[in-house]
């Protein structure tokens, strides 16, 4: 039985887990964390509340050279425009110094946000249960344990109906091989994981894993399973073959996109106006 709670990602009642921890922090990262720690400080210093990680780095399984670092940063007041100018300097800099990651990206948001009653199963899940506490308060100690229920999966990823236009416009201005590959992988990675928190529920558990998103998914909705796997084998590393990556995204927005946003709101509702 443990095993399978593990699986599944609950504990013993229920509850989904916190995913990562600094203990699973890959050694070859661990330089990378400890500068992004002593950085933070530094720059946001007294505005900071807390910051997290939150990625393949700590749950502890990065790779060199390919996986990013993912920040998420909670002021104390509003984030301003300088604070995102800093958090953007402080991306590159990172970026810069430790070849082990292939980009830097912080998320920076208030203490308010996090706890708000919109965010609660949205924000305030995420902070609760993929992130990693790095410096000052936890912001899990003020929020709810969270099951994977149709109210988490309708406020986490209820909106896809409300991307897809803004996925369009992107596509359509995208204009080398290499933005197009972007454009693939960030939207496989949020058409994954919006299958899966579609039948989550009836699953009864979590995972990271996109490729065990994928099959989870696929045991519900059979006849979408291949194009499902296929587009989680994209999150990860988008085909090298030139001229592919236009005709995946046209496939995205076209019918993949459209058909999953229309089952979601049919089976959870529609994610409340932000």
């Amino acid at each position: 039985m443990a095993e399978t709670r593990s699986r599944r990602g609950l504990d013993s009642r229920g509850y989904i887990e916190r995913e990562g921890s600094l203990g699973r922090v890959p050694d070859v990262f661990r330089p990378v964390v400890a500068a992004a720690h002593d950085q933070v400080l530094h720059v946001f210093g007294k505005r900071l509340h807390s910051a997290y990680l939150y990625g393949s780095i700590p749950r502890g399984t990065a790779r060199p050279g390919h996986s990013d670092l993912d920040l998420l940063l909670a002021l104390r007041e509003e984030p301003t425009e300088a604070d995102r100018a800093k958090a953007r300097a402080l991306d590159e800099a990172l970026d810069k110094e430790f070849p082990q990651i292939d980009g830097a990206g912080t998320l920076l948001v208030s203490r308010r946000q996090v706890l708000s009653d919109l965010e609660r199963y949205d924000l305030g899940w995420f902070v609760a249960c993929l992130c990693t506490p790095l410096l000052g308060e936890d912001l899990a100690e003020d929020l709810p344990r969270y099951r994977p229920d149709s109210c988490l999966a309708r406020e986490t990823n209820g909106d896809l109906a409300l991307l897809l236009p803004r996925w369009r416009e992107r596509i359509a201005e995208a204009e080398s091989e290499a933005a197009r590959r972007s454009l693939v992988r960030g939207c496989s990675r949020r058409l994954v994981r919006t299958g899966f928190t579609l039948v989550m529920p009836r699953w009864n558990g979590w995972t990271s894993d996109l490729h065990e998103m994928a099959e989870v998914f696929g045991r519900y909705y059979p006849e979408r399973a291949a194009q499902m796997r296929a587009a989680a084998v994209a999150a990860y590393e988008p085909w090298a073959d030139p001229g592919s990556h236009a005709a995946v995204l046209r496939s995205y927005v076209d019918d993949l996109g459209p058909w999953l946003a229309e089952e979601y709101a049919r089976v959870h509702g529609v994610k409340a106006p932000r």
